[in-house]
């Protein structure tokens, strides 16, 4: 069975099932609107990046960040309206300086003014297991019936591929709302909780989970033709992998061999090296500092050794001319080569 309801602290089995309903959302997304918006270009209805800066002029006021922005629309008076993660800074009340806006990569336009659109309150979708198995304490509970029986605690959601190896984990505060006999069979039951706290996996990532769902890649460069967007979907179920498992450090002197033909943007970069170290589905680092982490061993690599780049003229000609978080002009590939050359390994670029 796919899904695992278990308690966080101690890890009993709630109960097992092969299907779940509210997995897939976007409840924790915030809507946003940046009045007065200039843009560098023409504006489209699109995806604008996974890590969107919006730099105010006053620079002790710090960045603000939103991950996995989102034009949705246009607001009264030209203004732009977007959904994202935000990272909890907001603008201070009253802010009425230039913010502007950019991807890490390029400019996306300026606003006077940047504000959090509050939703209405609304109970997030519940979160049912159809088809569950469950478990004695879950039994009891259900016979018990109270309300404070039903109060399941805090839980995690463990998801497993179809080899069982666990794909990831999502914590939840379980509360049961309703339960039935199920239609998969005799014994089981569909189990409908109201998942506090259920951080749901965005919609546009379903694609690359359901590749995921039937084992870790066996290629190289499985990813090679997904998006920006759906490349960084990919490297966080590499990560989070990789945060499960040892690994067995190579001996100095092996020598490694990075495939760059793919590597357009950020997610493709860490990707690649991944793969270059650990093999298909491997992983390396997800950011500078990661990186470094990585080259101090415990992630499949010991210095000092080779790694000959192939076809680094593409992540040169896309990652050359990037930018800060506070817009400045940055060379994520030279910082890339330095970063590995300071953790021993003899980059030769081909």
């Amino acid at each position: 069975m796919r899904y695992t309801l278990a308690e966080a602290e101690h890890g009993h089995v709630w109960g097992r099932c092969a299907d779940v309903e509210g997995l897939f959302g976007d409840s924790g997304r915030g809507t946003y609107e940046l009045f007065d918006w200039i843009p560098e270009r023409a504006d489209r209805l699109a995806w604008l990046g996974s890590r969107v800066c919006l730099v105010p002029d006053d620079e002790t006021l710090g960045v603000w960040l939103l991950e996995d922005a989102e034009i949705v629309g246009r607001g009264p008076a030209g203004s732009l309206v977007l959904t994202a993660l935000d990272d909890h800074e907001g603008p201070p009340e009253g802010y009425r300086g230039r913010v502007r806006v950019h991807d890490g990569y390029r400019a996306l336009g300026s606003c006077q003014e940047f504000t959090r659109i509050l939703p209405p309150d609304a109970a997030p979708p519940p979160l049912v297991l159809r088809g569950l198995a469950p478990g004695d304490r879950l039994r009891a509970a259900l016979e018990e019936g109270t309300r404070r029986a039903l109060d399941l605690g805090d839980a995690a959601l463990e998801i497993r591929d179809d080899e069982g190896e666990l794909l990831s984990d999502r914590p939840l505060s379980a509360t049961v709302s309703v339960w039935r006999p199920s239609s998969c069979g005799a014994g089981l039951i569909d189990l409908e909780l109201d998942a506090g706290r259920l951080d749901t996996v965005p919609t546009h990532a379903r694609p690359v989970w359901e590749r995921w769902f039937s084992g870790p890649p066996g290629d190289v460069n499985a990813w090679a033709a997904l998006d920006t967007r759906r490349r960084g979907v990919w490297h966080e179920l590499v990560r989070d992998r990789a945060c499960r498992r040892s690994h067995r450090d190579r001996s100095p002197g092996h020598a490694y061999e990075l495939d760059g033909r793919f590597i357009t943007d950020e997610p493709a970069l860490y990707l690649a090296l991944g793969e270059a170290v650990n093999g298909p589905g491997g992983y390396f680092g997800g950011c500078l500092a990661a990186l470094d982490d990585c080259l101090g061993g415990a992630f499949g690599y010991t210095g000092p050794a080779p790694l000959l780049w192939r076809d680094a003229a593409v992540a040169r000609a896309h990652l050359s001319d990037t930018l800060t978080g506070e817009g400045r002009p940055h060379d994520l590939f030279a910082a890339v080569l330095q970063t590995l050359a300071d953790g021993g390994v003899d980059v030769t670029l081909a």
